[in-house]
Parts: C-alpha cells; structure tokens; sequence
C-alpha cells in the first residue's frame, strides 16, 4: 500500500537511478536532497545565473528575489522575521562565527557552559577561545539514563556564565535537549543562549521565539537541503550587537582608508558572493518540508526509530545507546555488536547495500565518557521505510556470522 512515505522515496534519485539497491541510514550526516530541490538550484543556473545585491539588470534581478525569497522562507520556518536569518556555509561556520564574534568580550572570570553531548563544532571552537581569552568552559555531564543532567546544568549556570550554548538533539545519542528550559536559566543570569539545531530543523517544527534562544544554527544538508549552505538565526539586537566575522563586499556600507562603516543585518555576516544556488535550493527543501508537514514527519522518523529500536533489542550481542524508551529523541539510534569493530562492521554493511555510519561521529569527549571508542549509527528521514531497518538487521545478523561472534 502506497503511503506519503514511500511516494516521497520517489523523489530522491539516489534510490531510482539504478546504481545500486541501497538502504540509506546516514541522514544525521547527511540527507538525501528530493527533485524539486535539484530542479530549483538547476533553474537558477540555467535561468539567472549572476550575482545577487549588485547588478541593475534583469537576471541578476531575478537571482535577487529567489535568493532573498529563501531568506523569506527559513524565516517563516523558524517563526523569525526575515533580518534575522544569516546565511552561512553551515552550522560548523555559524557556530564558529558566533564563538569568534562573543568570545572578544570575554575573559578570566568568564565561564561558556556547553554539554558533554557537543559535536566537535559546537566545543572545540571555544575550547581554543578559552585558552586564548582565558575564560573558563564548563561541561553539563549526562544523567545516568544518558539525558542531559539537568540538575547539574542548574548549579554550572551562575552569575559568571556568559554564554550557554548547547545541541538541541545529540548526533550520537539521539537525546533531545529542553533548550527552553536551559535558554530561561541562562537568560536569568544574563548570559547568551545559542542551539546548535542541526539534528532538529527540518526533522521537528522549531519556533526560535518559543525556545526564546538568542542564536540557533543549522545546515541544509541535514534538512534535504544542498551542502555548504546554512543558517544562523540570531534575535535582530543581538545580531546588532555583534561585530562581524569576515570582511569584504556586501557586508560594507563605506569604506575609507581609514575606517569602513558595516551594512545593517543580516548583510553585514555575509561578506562577498554568497551560495546563491545554495540559499535556492535550501527554500526549495523548506518548501518541500512544508508540503509533508513537520508535525507528520516527526511522528514518521519517531515510528521508524522505535521500530529499529525494537529490532535491535531482539538480536544477541548489540548493545543501544540513548535515553530510556518512550523519551523523546532524534531519529537515530547507536549502537555496538561485541567483538567487531564499528568500522568493520560499517564495511561488512557496505558490501549488504546498508549505509551507516562508523565512528565517534564528530563527539570524542562523549564517546570517551561512554567508554566507547565508536558506535554504529543508523539515522532516519522522511524517506525511511521499515524495510531499511529490516535490511540493517539482516546485515548486523550477517555480520555476526562473519566475525564468528
């Protein structure tokens, strides 16, 4: 029986061009990007190819309103108005600009407060900041059923914590973090909260005012989008606030040899040609989402985890990290089979047509704290079907076999 799901699977050419059968369990990393997105970046190229903000004549015109016109759409997407939507490269650079452009301010007595849960973009940039600043970071460890230790969070974030800046879901784990409850201790202290959102947009609804964050990041790649494209969202008198991070056309209103004077936001974060095909392609994916409806594709990605859930639970030798059942989670699920390596076992699925990650998946501090020198991962999407799961069974059986454990 055909389902919404297994019509939208035929919209993404990686399953219908004939390659290979594959089961494709790696969308934490990155998505499978549907027709409409590819057909939209393809328009551009082939319809108005020129540079946007700066020509006076009708392609460049036209490349204008469809780059701004995405600009539009993540931020009815977010429930954010337009200004306050940066393009970037992706969340690794949008977590990067914000840890560069606050950290100036910051110094011995400081303290950023993070999770243990971080993916490497979100800690290794303001671990180097706080050597260089002399601020402190502090770590928010997990409970023992691997949610975030909220208990804890409440006595790191004091008077001296400047910035709390935190994943919304762990790219390992698939806990889900309370970002409104954490953005309300942060804000009583005075300190900034940022959300790396990168395993949540496009997977869940996101309403930056109802999580009251003052930054939030994501990658398109995660969300159907295309690579090297993201998004930063920051409140319009925070971004004021901020300095730039890169310097050059665009993002300049005068320049004088002695002094240069910077655009309003957005533009004064978006120096030099953007990934105009990028941003298009990116509104085509929210367009796209929006016809499934977030709310409908939660519930799907969350039936598809408690289903491998399940199924993992049933074979000997596997062992799954996350919070308890019933809690809620991204749609992924880690986990090991004694005695075989996540590589080799990653390998072996290769050759079944199971794509998975394996790894420590961008979270060495995490996977340390675990005890774990890597997890396989199997992650999900709007194109997920039971079957992949099934298919992900048969590999781990088969993989078992062959490693005579």
């Amino acid at each position: 029986m055909a389902t919404p799901w297994s019509k939208a699977r035929a919209d993404f050419p990686l399953y219908t061009n004939g390659r290979r059968k594959i089961a494709y369990l790696d969308s934490a990393a990155s998505s499978l990007t549907p027709e409409p997105v590819l057909a939209a970046m393809d328009a551009y190229y082939r319809e108005c190819r020129a540079n946007v903000h700066r020509g006076m004549y009708a392609e460049s015109e036209d490349a204008g309103a469809r780059y701004d016109g995405a600009r539009e759409k993540i931020a009815a997407f977010l429930r954010a108005a337009a200004d306050e939507i940066v393009f970037t490269r992706g969340t690794t650079e949008s977590l990067n600009l914000l840890a560069y452009s606050l950290s100036r301010k910051l110094g011995p007595g400081d303290e950023v407060v993070i999770s243990i849960m971080e993916h490497h973009a979100n800690l290794v940039p303001w671990q180097q900041l706080a050597k260089e600043r002399g601020f402190a970071l502090e770590f928010i460890p997990l409970a023992a059923d691997l949610t975030l230790d909220m208990r804890a969070a409440r006595a790191l974030i004091t008077p001296k914590t400047k910035i709390v800046s935190v994943t919304y879901a762990s790219n390992v784990l698939g806990t889900v973090v309370p970002v409104r409850e954490l953005a309300d201790l942060a804000h009583a202290v005075g300190a900034v909260m940022i959300v790396d959102a990168a395993q949540a947009a496009g997977h869940r609804p996101i309403d930056v005012r109802e999580l009251d964050c003052d930054f939030l990041a994501l990658s398109g790649h995660k969300m159907l989008g295309p690579t090297g494209i993201g998004v930063l969202y920051g409140k319009r008198g925070r971004l004021e606030a901020l300095p730039p991070f890169m310097f050059g056309g665009d993002m300049i209103l005068d320049v004088r040899k002695e002094d240069s004077l910077w655009n309003e936001v957005p533009y004064k974060f978006e120096a030099g040609t953007p990934n105009i095909a990028g941003a298009i392609g990116l509104g085509a994916a929210i367009d796209y989402l929006g016809k499934l409806g977030l709310d409908a594709v939660r519930s799907h990605e969350r039936e598809i985890t408690d289903y491998a859930l399940a199924a993992l639970a049933k074979i000997p030798g596997v062992t799954v990290y996350g919070p308890p059942s019933g809690s809620d989670r991204a749609g992924l699920v880690s986990f090991t089979i004694e005695g075989v390596h996540p590589h080799d076992a990653a390998t072996v699925f290769d050759r079944q047509g199971v794509c998975v990650r394996g790894g420590h998946h961008c979270a060495m501090p995490l996977l340390r704290e675990l005890g774990l020198n890597g997890t396989l991962r199997a992650s999900f999407g709007v194109y997920t079907a039971p079957e992949d799961v099934d298919a992900l069974v048969a590999a781990i059986i088969k993989t078992k076999a062959i490693f005579n454990v």
